[in-house]
C-alpha cells in the first residue's frame, strides 16, 4: 500500500491500493461513520423536462459518509450516503465506490485507534514472499504465505525409489520437488522457503536443492512436522524453527498467538474468550492482546451489531493493550472462530 498523504491527527488518510492484500487490510479498517473520498462511476440523466432524457455513465469525485463494506477476493465495495460531489449527485442519495488495485481513496475518522495504523503502516512494508514446502515420501504440496492467509499452490506424487529395489535407480521426485520449488520461487520473487517433513524428507530434498539450486538451498529453513499437506502447514506455522523467518508474516504471527491462547485456557492461565468474558477483561483493563477474527467483524457489522465488538477494541486501545484482527483464511483463524470469534490474552486473571 502507498501512504499519498497521512495526517492521523486530523484524522486524514490518503492511500493507494496496491495489490489484493491492501484491499483485504483496507476492509478492516474502514468502518460504518467513516467519510471516504473517491473517483467513481456515476449514472447521471442528462436533459431536462422539455426533452427526451438519458442517462449517462460519469467518472466524478464523491464523498460518501460508510454505512458499510463489501470484501471479496478482488474488490472492496464502500457504500453510503453522497455527502459531497458534482452538483447533478444529488447530496443524500446512495452510493458505492467499488475499490480495486491502483485505486486511491481518502480516508476521514474521528479518530484513528492504534491498531488502524499499525494496520495501515504494516501494509506499507516491503515484506518478502515466503513459499512453505510439505513433503513425505513421495508426496509433497507447495503454498504461499500471504497476510490473510495462505495460497496453495499445487500438491504432487512422485516415483521415489524404494529399499531393496532398484537402489541405484536415482529416484525423481526429489528432482522435481526441487525444479517445481525453484519455479514457486522465482514466479513469486520469493525470498525465503521453508521446508518441512517428517522424518528426513526435507533433508534429502535439501541436499537435491544444494546440486541444482544452490541460490535457493540458501534461502532454505527446515522444519518439522507430524501432517502432510494442508493439516501440516498449520503445523508449520507454530514451529519454533520457522518463527524467525516468519517474524514478518502476519499470518503467521496470527496462528502462533491463536496457539499461545489455546495453550493458556488449556492450562486455565491469563486468558479469556467469548464475547462477554473478554468484555469484561477489556473493562478492567486486563487485556494484553486481543483476537477478533475478520469473519465475526464482518458479521457483526452486517447485522447492524457492530457497536459492542468495537467498543471493546477501543477499551483495549485505550489501556495500551494490542489488538489484532485474525484472518478467517488460516487454521489459526478457524480454531479460534471456534471460540466465538474473540480471544484475548491477559495480563492478569479477572474473576468473572
Amino acid at each position: 500500500m502507498k501512504i499519498i498523504f497521512k495526517d492521523y491527527k486530523a484524522g486524514e488518510l490518503k492511500v493507494q491500493a496496491e495489490n489484493k492484500d491492501d484491499l483485504w487490510a483496507l476492509s478492516q479498517i474502514i468502518e460504518a461513520g467513516d467519510i471516504v473520498i473517491g473517483r467513481t462511476t456515476r449514472k447521471v440523466k442528462m436533459g431536462s423536462s422539455d426533452a427526451k432524457e438519458s442517462v449517462v455513465k460519469k467518472t466524478v469525485t464523491l464523498s460518501i459518509a460508510v454505512e458499510k463494506t463489501e470484501y471479496t477476493a478482488d474488490m472492496l465495495r464502500v457504500s453510503g450516503i453522497v455527502k459531497e460531489g458534482p452538483e447533478d449527485v444529488p447530496s443524500g442519495s446512495h452510493h458505492t465506490i467499488e475499490v480495486e488495485e491502483q485505486t486511491i481513496v481518502k480516508i476521514v475518522k474521528p479518530k484513528w485507534l492504534k491498531y488502524q495504523v499499525d494496520r495501515i503502516e504494516d501494509a506499507t512494508k516491503e515484506k518478502a514472499s515466503v513459499i512453505i514446502c510439505i513433503l513425505d515420501r513421495g508426496e509433497a504440496g507447495f503454498a504461499l504465505l500471504k497476510p490473510y492467509g495462505y495460497e496453495w499452490l499445487s500438491e504432487f506424487e512422485g516415483e521415489v525409489s524404494k529399499k531393496g529395489l532398484d537402489e541405484k535407480k536415482e529416484s525423481r521426485f526429489y528432482d522435481e520437488a526441487s525444479d517445481l520449488l525453484a519455479d514457486y520461487m522465482k514466479r513469486h520473487n520469493a525470498e525465503k522457503v521453508i521446508i518441512a517433513s517428517p522424518a528426513f524428507w526435507k533433508d534429502e530434498l535439501l541436499s537435491v536443492l544444494k546440486k541444482k539450486h544452490m541460490d535457493i538451498a540458501k534461502k532454505a529453513v527446515l522444519a518439522t512436522c507430524n501432517h502432510t499437506g494442508r493439516e501440516g502447514l498449520n503445523e508449520v506455522l507454530k514451529r519454533p524453527e520457522v518463527k524467525t523467518a516468519l517474524s514478518e508474516q502476519r499470518a503467521a504471527k496470527e496462528v502462533q498467538l491463536v496457539d499461545e491462547l489455546m495453550k493458556e485456557i488449556g492450562k486455565e492461565g491469563n486468558a479469556a474468550y467469548g464475547l462477554k468474558d473478554v468484555k469484561d477483561a477489556a473493562s478492567a483493563g486486563a487485556v494484553a492482546t486481543l483476537l477478533v477474527t475478520d469473519k465475526l467483524i464482518q458479521k457483526a457489522k452486517n447485522d447492524n451489531n457492530f457497536t459492542e465488538i468495537d467498543s471493546i477494541m477501543r477499551m483495549v486501545d485505550h489501556s495500551k493493550g494490542e489488538v489484532v484482527i485474525v484472518s478467517s483464511g488460516h487454521e489459526g483463524g478457524k480454531e479460534l472462530e471456534g471460540l466465538g470469534g474473540i480471544g484475548a490474552l491477559l495480563r492478569y486473571k479477572v474473576k468473572y
